[in-house]
C-alpha cells in the first residue's frame, strides 16, 4: 500500500506527515454516518492539487471537515465523489499540507480539463456509492501519450507498466474518456480510458469500473506518439486504426463492402496481432496489394480511405508518371527516397517501427513488363528492379505496405505480381444494385439533409435501371439530374434576377432526365442496337420467329445455367435477309446489362493489331459484368476477307478463335452472336466449329413478304396481292424494305409512311420494282 493510503489510529488531526487519521475512530461512526446521509452534495470551490506528488495520484482532495459527508461507509479513510461531466473520483485528505480549506476541492490540471472548470470556478459534488457487485473491472483499455511529447521515443513493456499502474491507483474508479496523469521511470504520461470491460458484461459498453488486482491492461498508442509498446497480450498490439468500426457511407465508399472486407484480412489482419504472435506463428505481412479494375470504380478512393483510416505514418501518394526523370539514375533514386523513412525507422524500432504506406496510382505507367518498352533507355525496367529489391530483396522492410492502382493488370511486370510483393490483387469491380443503392446515398445525402431532394426520388428504382454504371458515372448522374433542378431556377431573361434557394428541388424527372445523358462505359449499346432494327422486329413468318426464340432460349441458358457461362451462336444467311435485326432484337430482348458490337465500319482505316487490340478489349470489358453479349458483326469484314487472291487477316481470326472459345472469369457469363453472309469461307477457315450454335436465315417467300407488308400497313389491303404478284417468288427482307422506302418517297407516298392516311400507289411500287430489277 502506497503512503498516501495508511490509515494511522490517531485522532482528527496528523500526528505526523504521511498519515491521515481514521474518521471512524475521530467522529465515531454515528458522526459519520449522520454527516454522510444529511449532506451528500455540496458545492465546492475548485483549487490545485496540495503538490506535484498528490497531483499524479489521481485523486481530489478536501479539508478534514469536508470528508466525512463523501465517506462510503464508516470506517473509510476515503469515498468516491461525481463531479460534473460524469466523472467519478477517488477524494482524500492530505495530512501533509494545510492549504485544502473548508468549502475547498483540490483537483490538478487533467482533472481540471476532464470537467471544463477553472481554479476558484464552483463545482457541484455528489457523494458516489459503487455497485455492490458487476462493478470490478476485467479488462481496461486506455490510449498512452507524453505529457509532453518534444519528438521523444519510448519503448515501454506492456507487462511491467500494468503492474506498476495496478500498484499506483488500487480501488480507484475509472471512466470511459477520463483522462490520468502519472510518472513512470522518471517521464510523465498520461492515459486515456477508451473501454471498460466489466465482470459478466463481456459486451465492452460499460461507463466506468473498479480497478482491482484482477484487473487486465490494454495499451493502445496514437500513431505520431513516440510509444512503442512492448510484450503486450490480450488485445491488439498496435493501434492501427483510428476507428474502432468503419462507417463506410462516412467514408464516402459504397458498394465495396466485400473487398473491404478482402483487403482487411489479406493486408491488416496479421498486423493488429503482437509482433511475438506473428514470429510464432512463422509467417510475414503482406508487404503489397494491388486493386485494379475499370475506370471509376472507387480504387483511388479506396486507397486514400485507407491512409485515412490507419495511425500509421502519413501515406506517400505517388502519380506513376510523376516519378519519371529524363536524368540517368534520378528515377532509381526518386524509388529508393520513398522508402528511406521506412528503413530509417525499422533499423531504430525494429518490430515497433510504425507502418509506412505508399500508395502508386497508375503503377503500370511505370512498372510495365520488363523487355515490353523500346525506348533504348532501359529507365522502366530498371524502376521495375528497384521496386522489387526495395519491396522483397536481401535487405527487405517489414513495416511497408505498398498500394498500386491500375486499369490495365496485364500491362504489370509478373515479377511484381508474385506472393511477397504485390501479393494482394482484389479487383474493384462494376457495382451491383445493392452497391449503387449505397452509393447513390452517399451521393445524394447533403441534399435529403438540406431538403432539396424531392420525396418522389427512388433511389432503389434508379439503382435497377443504372445496371454496369461506375461509382463515378452514378456521381456523374446526380450532378446531371441537380443540374435539371438548378437550371429550373434560372431566368434567362433577367440573369441578375435573385435565385429561389429555398424552392430547389431534385426530383425524379431529373433523374430521368439525367439517365437519357450519362451512359455508362460497360453499358449496352443500345443506340447502335436500334439502328440496327429501324423498323422494329417485323412479323416475317415462322422461320424467323423460330430463330428468334432460339436465340432467346440461349440467353436465358447463359443467365440461368451454372455449368454454361460462354455460348456462342452463329447467325448466317444471305445478304440482307435480317441476320443482323436478328442478333440486336436478341440482345436488346435479353436486358442484359453490357452489349457491344464489334463491326468493321467502326475500325475503317485501322491496322490489323490495333483490330486484335480493339477486340480484345471488349471481351476484356465484357468480362467485368455479369451478364454480357458480344456481337460480331458481319465476321468476313471484320476479317477483311476478299476474293481477290483470296485475302484475309490471320491475326484477326486467330484473335477471334481464341476469343470466341476463351471461357469468362468465375461469376462472370457471356454470349457471343456472330453474323456471316460467307458460311463456307469461314467453315474453310475452320471459325464456324468455334461457335456452339448455327442458325440459318433464309430469303422471304411470298408467304412472308405478306407478313411484312401487312405489319408495315402501306398498302391499301386489297392491293397487297397485287403487289406480291409482281414481286420474285425469293427476295431478302432487306431489299423488300429498300423497295417499300424507294415507293413512298415523294408526294402521298411520303405521308403514308410518316404516319399520313394516304397508301403507297401500287403502280408507284410496281415501278420502282422494275427499275430495280434492271
Amino acid at each position: 500500500m502506497s503512503r498516501y493510503n495508511r490509515v494511522p489510529q490517531t485522532d482528527g488531526l496528523p500526528s505526523r506527515p504521511g498519515e491521515r487519521p481514521s474518521y471512524a475512530s475521530s467522529y465515531g461512526s454515528s458522526t459519520a454516518d449522520r454527516m454522510a446521509s444529511s449532506s451528500q452534495s455540496s458545492t465546492l470551490i475548485v483549487v490545485n492539487s496540495p503538490g506535484t506528488e498528490f497531483a499524479l495520484t489521481n485523486c481530489a482532495y478536501t479539508s478534514a471537515s469536508d470528508l466525512p459527508r463523501y465517506l462510503t461507509r464508516s470506517g473509510q479513510n476515503s469515498g468516491f465523489v461525481l463531479v460534473q461531466n460524469n466523472l467519478v473520483l477517488n477524494i482524500l485528505y492530505p495530512f501533509t499540507h494545510d492549504n485544502i480549506h473548508p468549502g475547498t476541492i483540490g483537483l490538478n490540471a487533467v482533472q481540471r480539463r476532464n470537467i471544463k472548470v477553472s481554479a476558484n470556478d464552483e463545482v457541484t459534488v455528489v457523494r458516489f456509492t459503487p455497485p455492490e457487485r458487476g462493478f470490478n473491472l476485467v479488462l481496461l483499455t486506455v490510449e498512452l501519450e507524453f505529457v509532453k511529447n518534444r519528438g521523444k521515443t519510448e519503448q515501454l513493456d506492456a507487462q511491467i507498466l500494468s503492474k506498476e499502474l495496478l500498484k499506483r491507483f488500487p480501488g480507484q474508479i475509472f471512466t470511459v474518456d477520463q483522462k490520468v496523469t502519472f510518472e513512470y521511470l522518471g517521464t510523465n504520461y498520461t492515459f486515456r480510458v477508451v473501454q471498460a470491460v466489466l465482470e459478466g458484461n463481456a459486451d465492452g459498453n460499460a461507463t466506468r469500473g473498479l480497478l482491482t488486482s484482477d484487473t487486465h491492461f490494454v495499451f493502445e498508442t496514437p500513431g505520431n506518439s513516440g510509444i512503442k509498446i512492448l510484450n503486450q497480450s490480450g488485445g491488439a498490439s498496435s493501434n492501427l486504426f483510428k476507428q474502432k468500426d468503419f462507417n463506410f457511407q462516412k467514408l464516402g465508399i459504397g458498394g465495396l463492402d466485400n473487398e473491404f472486407q478482402d483487403i482487411f484480412r489479406r493486408a491488416f489482419a496479421s498486423r493488429v496481432f503482437p509482433p511475438n504472435v506473428i514470429s510464432k506463428l512463422g509467417i510475414s505481412h503482406v508487404k503489397g496489394m494491388l486493386l485494379w479494375g475499370p475506370p471509376g470504380t472507387g480504387k483511388t478512393l479506396i486507397a486514400r480511405q485507407i491512409g485515412k483510416m490507419l495511425n500509421g505514418k502519413e501515406p506517400k501518394i505517388v502519380n506513376g508518371p510523376e516519378i519519371l526523370s529524363k536524368f540517368v539514375g534520378e528515377t532509381e533514386k526518386n524509388v529508393r527516397d520513398l522508402f528511406a523513412d521506412a528503413e530509417r525507422d525499422q533499423r531504430e524500432h525494429a518490430d515497433g517501427s510504425e507502418l509506412h504506406i505508399i500508395i502508386f496510382d497508375e503503377i503500370d505507367a511505370i512498372c510495365k513488363a520488363r523487355g515490353s518498352t523500346r525506348d533504348g533507355t532501359g529507365v522502366h525496367d530498371s524502376i521495375v528492379n528497384q521496386l522489387l529489391t526495395k519491396i522483397d530483396g536481401v535487405e527487405s522492410l517489414n513495416n511497408i505496405l505498398l498500394i498500386g492502382m491500375t486499369n490495365r493488370k496485364d500491362m504489370l511486370d509478373e515479377a511484381l505480381l508474385r506472393p511477397g510483393r504485390l501479393e494482394v490483387q482484389i479487383e474493384i469491380g462494376l457495382p451491383d444494385e445493392k452497391g449503387r443503392v449505397q452509393i447513390l446515398n452517399i451521393h445524394s445525402n447533403k441534399m435529403k439533409q438540406n431538403s432539396f431532394l424531392s420525396e418522389n426520388v427512388n433511389l432503389e428504382e434508379l439503382a435497377a435501371r443504372t445496371k454496369n454504371f461506375s461509382g463515378a458515372e452514378l456521381e456523374g448522374l446526380v450532378k446531371s439530374a441537380v443540374s435539371f433542378a438548378l437550371n429550373r431556377q434560372v431566368n434567362f431573361e433577367d440573369l441578375n434576377k435573385a435565385l429561389d434557394e429555398d424552392n430547389i428541388k431534385v426530383t425524379m424527372d431529373d433523374f430521368l432526365q439525367a439517365l437519357q445523358e450519362v451512359k455508362p462505359a460497360f453499358g449496352a449499346a443500345t443506340s447502335t442496337l436500334e439502328m440496327c432494327r429501324l423498323y422494329g422486329m417485323l412479323d416475317c413468318g415462322l422461320r424467323h420467329r423460330r430463330i428468334l426464340e432460339t436465340g432467346l432460349a440461349l440467353v436465358e441458358q447463359v443467365k440461368s445455367s451454372e455449368r454454361t457461362p460462354l455460348l456462342s451462336c452463329l447467325i448466317e444467311g444471305p445478304s440482307g435477309s435480317g441476320k443482323t435485326a436478328l442478333a440486336a432484337t436478341i440482345a436488346l430482348d435479353s436486358d442484359f446489362p453490357f452489349i457491344k458490337v464489334v463491326s468493321a465500319e467502326s475500325m475503317v482505316g485501322l491496322s490489323e493489331s490495333s483490330k486484335c487490340g480493339i477486340i480484345a478489349k471488349i471481351f476484356e470489358d465484357a468480362y467485368r459484368s455479369p451478364l454480357n453479349i458480344i456481337i460480331l458483326d458481319d465476321i468476313e469484314r471484320i476479317l477483311e476477307f476478299v476474293h481477290i487472291g483470296p485475302r484475309f487477316s490471320n491475326l484477326i481470326l486467330q484473335t477471334l478463335l481464341v476469343l470466341v472459345k476463351r471461357v469468362p472469369p468465375k461469376g462472370r457469363k457471356l454470349l457471343v452472336i456472330g453474323t456471316t453472309s460467307m458460311r463456307e469461307i469461314l467453315d474453310n477457315m475452320d471459325l464456324v466449329s468455334a461457335f456452339n450454335v448455327s442458325l440459318h436465315v433464309p430469303t422471304l417467300d411470298h408467304e412472308d413478304m405478306r407478313r411484312v407488308l401487312v405489319s408495315l400497313n402501306v398498302f391499301a389491303p386489297e392491293d397487297v396481292d397485287a403487289a406480291l404478284g409482281v414481286l420474285e417468288e425469293k427476295m431478302p427482307i432487306k431489299k423488300l424494305l429498300m423497295l417499300v422506302e424507294m415507293a413512298a418517297q415523294g408526294g402521298e407516298g411520303a405521308e403514308a409512311v410518316y404516319g399520313g392516311k394516304e397508301r403507297i400507289n401500287l403502280q408507284r411500287f410496281v415501278d420502282c420494282y422494275n427499275d430495280l430489277a434492271s
